[in-house]
């Protein structure tokens, strides 16, 4: 079992955290959640990857053929679809708060709701 490309998705997961606990910018705070979102896509993978194995279209291979997950792959597709979404409502929001305030940085932003 080869550990590195779970010890990259820890990384990635780590990374982009740090990045959202000291952001002070809104798209740079959307940029280290899309960071960590990719941490999910390699750990996803690396769960329903097997050595040796073949893509999983079944026609024309024999039945006792290994083959990868599917499932996992329809995961990380879903994954994928999932995440630009939520970026894309992110930076909308991040326009409104920008032509609502005048600025995207979150402390700014709270010091003149006061």
């Amino acid at each position: 079992m080869n550990v590195f490309p779970y010890l990259v998705a820890v990384w990635l997961l780590g990374v982009g955290l740090y990045g959202v606990i000291t952001s002070h910018n809104y798209i740079h705070l959307i940029l280290c959640l899309t960071v960590m979102q990719a941490g999910t896509y390699v750990l996803l993978l690396s769960i329903g990857y097997v050595h040796g194995a073949r893509a999983p279209i079944f026609s024309g291979i024999p039945a006792s053929a290994r083959v990868v997950d599917p499932v996992v792959q329809a995961l990380t597709l879903t994954d994928v679809v999932v995440e630009a979404t939520v970026v894309a409502l992110l930076l909308a929001l991040v326009i409104q708060v920008d032509k609502r305030y005048g600025s995207i940085d979150p402390d700014e932003i709270s010091r003149m709701r006061r």
